[in-house]
């Protein structure tokens, strides 16, 4: 049995994992940002009330592991924010401890049980506040030890002119600090600064999107644009990696309309030709930073 938790800024998921289909939720605790001690303290809690002793402790994070140091980039909890955070929580907890990226858990996750399963070379992709991704082949995290593979959404790489016929795209700032970032310009709030941009008026991605399926003009030239854009870049990475299937998850793939016109469009410009569906929805919904936690844990035992 592992222990494994999924810790965001606000909430500490936890659950007990057997195996990948017996894994047992645990009471959400409130995340202790600014103290480590009391960080701590809630997952040697947690470790504390388990029946029998855990033989391994795994995280998913949303921040980044440097693979050449160990340094955890956190920023949204301050208190593990810069820390070598598996060697410390080793020694706090007496366990062995798996830190790894919320996106490579969420492609653990699709890879072990979820949409990719039976797939050699998995790449997943976050489409929602932000852009991200990771990969796995041959069942194995590339970012085993850490690092920053997968991170699609990052580099100046956006289009400037998308669409048909095309429109200028000017190189939005991105929050990692470079401009024209896939990131900043298809993630959720990418996709309303475009329809801002396009149409000089402000509305939700949700709303964007809802117009889009019921035929409104403005939308339907809108979600052109954020496709076109985020199609290219999308179709390298397959040709790239050598992916057989892209599953993928985030507050944009709950339009499954949006995705199957992304998945054509990805489609129609990677060299392989493909006649099923390659970009699809995540199948693991419910807790995938948990899941994929448990899935990276229960594999490091057999290692």
């Amino acid at each position: 049995m592992i222990l494994c938790f999924d810790i965001g800024g606000t909430t500490i998921k936890g659950a007990l994992a057997y195996s990948t289909e017996d894994i047992r939720l645990l009471p959400r605790v409130t995340t202790p940002k600014d103290d480590f001690t009391a960080f701590v303290g809630v997952l040697r809690q947690a470790v504390e009330d388990c029946e029998t002793k855990p033989e391994c402790v795994s995280i998913s994070i949303a921040g980044v592991v440097d693979e050449d140091n160990g340094w955890a980039t956190v920023a949204n909890i301050p208190c593990i924010h810069g820390r070598d955070l598996k060697a410390d929580l080793e020694v706090e907890l007496g366990l062995p401890v798996i830190v790894a990226n919320d996106a490579d858990c969420f492609v653990m996750a699709e890879a072990g049980i979820g949409a990719g399963k039976g797939h050699r070379v998995v790449f997943g992709v976050i489409l929602g506040t932000g852009v991200g991704g990771g990969l796995v082949i041959d069942g194995k995290l590339i970012n085993a030890n850490g690092g920053f593979a997968g991170e699609w959404g990052h580099a100046p790489v956006a289009a400037t002119q998308a669409g048909n016929p095309p429109a200028h795209i000017p190189p939005f700032r991105c929050g990692c600090g470079l401009h024209g970032c896939i990131d900043a310009t298809c993630s959720a709030r990418g996709l309303e600064k475009l329809h801002e941009l396009l149409h000089q008026e402000e509305k939700s991605s949700q709303q964007i999107i809802d117009l889009w399926c019921a035929g409104d003009e403005k939308a339907t030239r809108t979600i052109d644009v954020e496709v076109d854009l985020l199609a290219s870049p999308l179709a390298l990475v397959v040709n790239v990696t050598g992916a057989s299937i892209v599953p993928v998850g985030g507050g944009l793939s709950n339009s499954q309309e949006l995705l199957s016109a992304l998945d054509e469009a990805v489609r129609s410009r990677v060299l392989r030709k493909i006649s099923r569906p390659l970009v699809v929805k995540a199948q693991c919904a419910i807790e995938p930073g948990l899941v994929g936690a448990a899935v990276l844990g229960l594999a490091s035992l057999s290692d």
